[in-house]
């Protein structure tokens, strides 16, 4: 949990600009809450599975891509938390995260390629989720499946869809929103890799409205 609320709170000052503007705060609070939020999301992660694993064997590929890429997003990003828990606590035996054995932690991971094929996810779930909000009458249809959801036990995963799918709506487009969180998360990145001590330390960030 601690290392949750840290990440958390990481994103929202890399973010504060998208939080700050009119067209993508709510997008950027759904963006920290429901990917990155310090929350326990074991139930909604395994409401994912279970619905996918069924709409994988009835829909065609594209329509059910959105759900297998939050899937892997989950499980690659829970990995990805739990070796770097390790690191910090067990191997490195830090009592309190700061920025530098956050960034100790994470270089000594080296798992490099792992850390780029979460950025492409992000990438492509945002893409997806973008394209999804385009046709009007699944916004009715995720609607009108609220009471199903919950009689079936999918009432978390249904709210989630739901905030997704009004936060996406409302940007009106989300090319820009997602390339900026896309190139924001490839400069710490390669900035932790190169050995920068203040890999967070903002940049003149691309201006949003």
């Amino acid at each position: 949990m601690q290392l949750a609320t840290w990440q958390s709170e990481r994103l929202q000052q890399t973010y504060a600009d998208l939080l700050a503007s009119q067209r993508y705060e709510v997008p950027a609070r759904y963006f920290l809450s429901d990917l990155y939020g310090p929350k326990d999301y074991t139930q909604r992660d395994q409401q994912v599975e279970r619905v996918y694993n069924k709409a994988r064997k009835l829909l065609p590929e594209h329509m059910v891509k959105p759900l297998a890429d939050a899937l892997a997003m989950n499980v690659l990003s829970q990995a990805l938390d739990i070796r770097l828990c390790i690191e910090l606590f067990d191997t490195m035996g830090i009592d309190r995260i700061d920025v530098d054995s956050y960034v100790a932690a994470y270089r000594r991971c080296d798992n490099y390629a792992l850390r780029c094929r979460q950025i492409g996810l992000i990438r492509s779930i945002g893409h997806e989720l973008d394209s999804v909000v385009r046709k009007p009458l699944l916004g009715m249809l995720l609607r009108m499946s609220r009471g199903p959801a919950h009689l079936a036990g999918l009432g978390e995963l249904q709210q989630a869809l739901e905030r997704g799918f009004d936060a996406f709506k409302g940007m009106r487009g989300a090319d820009e929103f997602v390339a900026i969180i896309v190139e924001r998360e490839q400069r710490i990145l390669q900035r932790i890799y190169a050995g920068d001590p203040q890999p967070f330390a903002p940049e003149e960030d691309r201006t949003v409205s």
